[in-house]
């Protein structure tokens, strides 16, 4: 009686879902719990009235969700965090609405379904492409550290993991509804069909030659984020710490040396004293760096880039988060990170704002945040060449499939993880690269500076892991890779097909709907 009763209870199943959408995720790693949870979505959006009644509801479900998977943003900025995630749950209301619009819409069980999982992966996709983009709890995140199952994201990109899990939950949910037998079998079916197809895929890696491989050497540092110049006295003692460790963990063998994301903890330009140093070293060294800094850039005054400011010589600048490349002959160049995080890194729809803003009342540039990087710019050597990702552009596909396209021989990743301290955060930042290396089948080197760094196969195996919150080097060997998955050549296909299918099927049960009354 009490759990009929339960069952009937539009808050218990809205919470209950979000509770075990939010223990899905890593660390925890209890994936399967997705589908009960969007077994008890369907269920809770046929027992609602109407689309008002549903999004009042599981709007409680999905705050649940959010703050169980991402609490940790609170770290950086409580205030950015909790607007995330009351924001976030707002838009996950939509998808849902629209499941339960088809569902009114067809007595199709299988259209129903089809639908309805076409409308979820139309929803991350299209949440990943404008400026209040949130990657992070996209349904196939939380399957980043099962890789033997999910090898067919070389395919699909990560969204066929939500395509897989919706579509298998509604599938499931319509056996519940109908008690067809056929229908149940055809429910198995696609449950069982996409881990089969990556297990066929899943195969170990083999070691090519020597000539294939790069020697890469991972800086750790461990500097304290929440300190300036990570608790030293400037510049010039943060470099002298990143040397030291770096001399220790150098070989004769080594390449390429990755410092992590603000290994440089202020502001510099590229022929500045610090940058300099760095070429120096790496001409006496013969090895070329990555290193992740906060960078100037002026531009001509006549400039029409929103920028911060004017230096005293007149010259307009900006600030971006960066990757400066420096070669083994001391060439430096860099690259401007592409996806800055909302809020915290850059005011969502600046330049619309500014455009807006006819009599100037507001000086955009000023409160923009950093500036916007455009090019995805690698540092090339004759041996490889590899882009700078710096943190949150390692969870967005499309913009890493443009360095692989343009022949990035394995990826690097440098990030700062120590703003959200001990937290799920950066176990799950590092999960989620594994999702890169087999989209795109290349191998990772990621640097950390407070961890988790690592190596990562381009199957998704980790091969070489460190601690968190620890200083630490260490030297390692990735293969370097020419090929192109499918993914890598026709991109967002199965995202583009979900979304056709969402719009013409909303517009067709529109269409005749209006046309019977």
């Amino acid at each position: 009686m009490i759990l009929k009763r339960w069952s009937e209870n539009k808050w218990v199943l809205s919470v209950l879902a979000g509770i075990l959408l939010g223990l899905s995720f890593p660390p925890l790693n209890l994936s399967f719990l997705n589908f009960p949870a969007f077994i008890l979505l369907f269920y809770l959006a046929d027992k609602c009235d109407s689309y008002k009644q549903l999004a009042y509801y599981s709007y409680a479900g999905f705050v649940v969700w959010n703050l169980i998977g991402t609490y940790w943003l609170m770290m950086a900025s409580l205030g950015a965090g909790i607007a995330a995630i009351l924001a976030n749950s707002v838009l996950m209301t939509i998808p849902l609405c629209l499941a339960k619009f088809f569902a009114n819409k067809t007595k199709s069980p299988i259209l129903i379904a089809f639908l309805q999982a076409a409308a979820w992966v139309s929803y991350e996709f299209l949440h990943h492409q404008w400026d209040l983009s949130w990657t992070w709890l996209s349904i196939g995140n939380a399957w980043s550290n099962f890789i033997g199952v999910i090898q067919y994201i070389s395919f699909t990109g990560h969204l066929g993991i939500t395509f897989w899990v919706v579509l298998s939950s509604a599938l499931a949910y319509q056996v519940f509804k109908t008690r067809q037998k056929e229908l149940a079998y055809v429910a198995i079916g696609v449950f069982l069909i996409f881990p089969a197809w990556s297990f066929v895929l899943y195969e170990s890696e083999t070691k090519k030659g020597d000539s294939d491989l790069t020697h890469v050497a991972i800086i750790q540092p461990n500097h304290d984020s929440y300190q300036n110049y990570g608790g030293m006295s400037g510049l010039t003692e943060v470099v002298d710490s990143l040397f030291a460790l770096t001399e220790r963990t150098i070989t004769p063998e080594t390449e390429l040396i990755i410092w992590p994301e603000n290994a440089i903890d202020g502001f510099i330009f590229a022929d500045s004293r610090t940058a300099l140093r760095i070429a120096d070293s790496a001409r006496v060294w013969n090895k070329n760096f990555i290193v992740g800094t906060g960078l100037y850039k002026t531009y001509q005054e006549d400039t029409e880039v929103l920028y911060r400011g004017t230096l005293r010589t007149g010259e307009p600048y900006n600030v971006f988060n960066a990757a400066l490349f420096v070669d083994d002959q001391g060439t430096i160049s860099d690259y401007e990170k592409g996806n800055l995080v909302p809020i915290v890194e850059r005011i969502p729809f600046v330049e619309t704002l500014a455009a807006l803003d006819v009599f100037g009342w507001v000086n955009w540039g000023e409160i923009a945040g950093f500036g916007k990087g455009t090019r995805p710019d690698m540092i090339e050597t004759k041996s490889f060449s590899s882009p700078g990702l710096v943190c949150y552009d390692s969870v967005y596909p499309s913009w890493i499939r443009l360095f692989v396209q343009q022949n990035a021989s394995f990826l690097t990743i440098i990030t700062n993880d120590g703003w959200w301290g001990d937290t799920s955060g950066h176990h799950q930042h590092f999960a989620y690269a594994r999702l890169r290396a087999i989209e795109f089948d290349r191998w990772i080197a990621r640097s950390a500076n407070n961890g988790i760094s690592g190596i990562i196969a381009p199957n998704g195996a980790i091969i070489q892991k460190t601690g968190y919150w620890v200083r630490t080097g260490f030297t390692g060997t990735v293969e370097n890779s020419t090929t192109q998955t499918f993914f890598t050549r026709f991109g967002n296909w199965l995202s583009l097909l979900c979304l056709m299918a969402t719009f013409f099927g909303w517009g067709y049960f529109t269409f005749t709907s209006r046309k019977k009354e």
